[in-house]
């Protein structure tokens, strides 16, 4: 995998602001997404635990945590990745007044994380077949919580599957909730909140309230490289 340019802070903040998420088109090229996307099997070794998604409520499909050391092509997109978003986490974290500012690399966040106690990697391999959903979640993992993930999509829509549209729900204050569906290509990456976003409001910032989740997959295989920076308790 060649190296990845960091993607620019101010554009992402900007479509942030505008729509609720950010989309980075073709993050990763057809060659990379098949090779992630094989890793899938590769249980014995790459992964930490593998969840069953029926199981415990979160919809259908099963979902595999990487073990450390985290393969190159995700670190290397942890790396990258991170220092654009904490610089929009910190404009973030200056219009609601009070949070925390966040390191300006990823190795001092995963520091912090190990201070805290959350030691357990969290970027994830999701593989959908057909019937299979997402219900909508947030992924915490700890008291520790950047606020910023993102998805890459993996395989190519109406060529290796139908229907499991990505969706983000957001609720503000004395709203009815509003959802977006994210159009996604191979390849294609979406920025979005872990939990929560600044809006504008009458009298200043607030908070909108984000969740996210895959509809149903109506034939094929859907995979998915979920890249959460903060690790888990």
């Amino acid at each position: 995998m060649s190296a990845i340019p960091p993607p620019p802070a101010d554009a992402i903040l900007s479509a942030l602001d505008r729509d609720g998420h950010a989309v980075l088109p073709a993050l990763l090229d057809a060659d990379a997404c098949a090779t992630v996307a094989a890793m899938f099997d590769d249980g014995a070794t790459a992964f930490r635990s593998t969840v069953i998604m029926a199981r415990h409520g979160y919809g259908q499909g099963e979902y595999r945590y990487f073990a450390r050391p985290l393969p190159d092509m995700v670190q290397q997109l942890r790396e990258t990745l991170y220092p654009p978003l904490a610089a929009v986490a910190n404009v973030w974290a200056d219009r609601l007044a009070g949070l925390r500012h966040w390191p300006a690399d990823h190795t001092a966040l995963a520091a912090e994380c190990a201070a805290a106690g959350q030691t357990r990697p969290t970027p994830l391999l999701l593989r959908y077949g057909p019937g299979d959903h997402n219900r909508l979640h947030q992924d915490v993992y700890g008291d520790l919580v950047f606020p910023l993930q993102l998805a890459v999509l993996l395989d190519a829509p109406g060529r290796d599957f139908e229907g499991g549209e990505f969706v983000l729900v957001e609720g503000r204050a004395r709203m009815q909730s509003r959802a977006r569906v994210v159009p996604l290509r191979r390849g294609d990456a979406v920025v979005f909140p872990v939990r929560d976003r600044p809006v504008a409001s009458a009298r200043g910032w607030s908070k909108a309230v984000m969740r996210h989740g895959v509809a149903d997959i109506r034939y094929g295989q859907r995979r998915t490289l979920g890249i959460i920076f903060h690790d888990a308790r």
